[in-house]
């Protein structure tokens, strides 16, 4: 081969991998969780396992670490205060020690949504340190703030993940009738507000938007009209990604499409538990959701595809275990005297996703479950 073969060979070769190069997809993966809670049994077992003087929850989440890890963006509920001690609480007026969220962060969650009916249990003080406490360990936070001229400030919230700017906004149905005092603002499910928050974080540069709502019936395994209905408002101004929490149990998630601007949007209605002490079958473990966005060729970013998995959360087994989540991979490894609470978790939740999503699959699954369910 004479050398000017040889360099226009080689130039061919640059400009076809240059090419290639500008056809891969870039995008991010993101993945949600449900509500972080945190009962007497849980405080009572991380106090044993701190040997009476610290709460110890390193042992709650090494089994979902390496999953949460591999998002690029990963995204819990956290549904307890943070009040600082020296005393904490649980149900029905929750106080949880920091080193809980901690343990949260150090599974690799990054973004903590704090608007939730348990967010103002140990009022306004505790709900105030909690954001404080959250700015100290490092980890993004939204849904309530210090008064409203910080949320004027903070919101919107805007994340470049992987070169893609993604807003997130939280909101909740209430707080279970405690009324915020001193300025204290939470972001309540307002229509008026969520649309003129919507239109600031798209100003502010949001290529997609995230909407997740604390909304739904508890313990109910599929999501009621009102639920559908503020989907549908959502999907109407334009938002990319639904994820709800509340219910403690988990609820259908679905590809719907917004015509008007020709993309699809994930609907999820309820992910469930990540954590609790909570005792009946559905409420023994939840549903994560893997998401991918990517930016399109024309260099517009949107929802690609989702996927979810399911996990249990074991009790512990006396003194040296605690409160322990395990991903469906590691069901074998469920302590034997609750490998029938898991199974009778599994097939419950197994039966809602197979019956009732649309377009979000199992993780290990590339079927696309066709809903058989009404409602939409």
């Amino acid at each position: 081969m004479s050398l000017i073969h040889i360099l226009l060979f080689s130039l061919l070769n640059f400009i076809i991998g240059a090419d290639s190069t500008k056809l891969e997809p870039v995008g991010a993966d993101l993945l949600f969780v449900g509500d972080a809670m945190q009962h007497e049994g849980q405080l009572e077992q991380a106090r044993l396992e701190g040997g009476g003087t610290s709460y110890d929850y390193k042992d709650c989440f090494p089994l979902l670490a390496p999953i949460v890890m591999e998002a690029d963006y990963a995204v819990v509920n956290l549904e307890v205060p943070l009040g600082g001690g020296p005393t904490y609480r649980g149900y029905p007026c929750f106080s949880s020690p920091d080193s809980y969220a901690e343990a949260l962060r150090d599974a690799g969650f990054d973004l903590f949504l704090t608007a939730n009916n348990h967010c103002l249990d140990s009022g306004d003080k505790a709900a105030r340190r909690t954001l404080d406490a959250l700015d100290r360990i490092g980890v993004d936070h939204i849904g309530t703030y210090h008064n409203e001229a910080d949320r004027d400030t903070l919101v919107p919230f805007v994340k470049d993940i992987n070169g893609i700017k993604i807003g997130f906004l939280n909101y909740t149905y209430g707080t279970n009738g405690i009324q915020p005092r001193d300025g204290m603002e939470v972001a309540y499910i307002d229509k008026e507000k969520i649309r003129k928050e919507i239109a600031k974080t798209r100003k502010a540069g949001a290529e997609m938007i995230c909407v997740t709502m604390h909304w739904g019936i508890e313990y109910v395994l599929h999501e009621n009209q009102e639920q559908r209905n503020l989907a549908d408002f959502l999907v109407g101004e334009g938002v990319d990604m639904i994820i709800g929490s509340h219910p403690h149990v988990i609820q259908p998630m679905k590809v719907v499409r917004n015509e008007k601007e020709k993309k699809d949007v994930l609907v999820v209605y309820s992910l469930g538990n990540l954590i609790s002490n909570m005792k009946t079958t559905d409420t023994r473990g939840g549903a994560l959701v893997k998401v991918r966005v990517e930016r399109e060729p024309d260099g517009r970013p949107v929802f690609k595809n989702a996927a979810y998995d399911i996990f249990f959360a074991a009790k512990p087994q006396g003194r040296g275990t605690n409160y322990k989540v395990y991903p469906s991979a590691d069901a074998s490894k469920i302590p034997a005297g609750q490998q029938q609470h898991w199974k009778m978790f599994e097939r419950n939740a197994r039966k809602v996703f197979d019956e009732c999503n649309v377009n979000v699959p199992s993780v290990t699954t590339v079927r696309s479950a066709q809903s058989k369910c009404g409602g939409e």
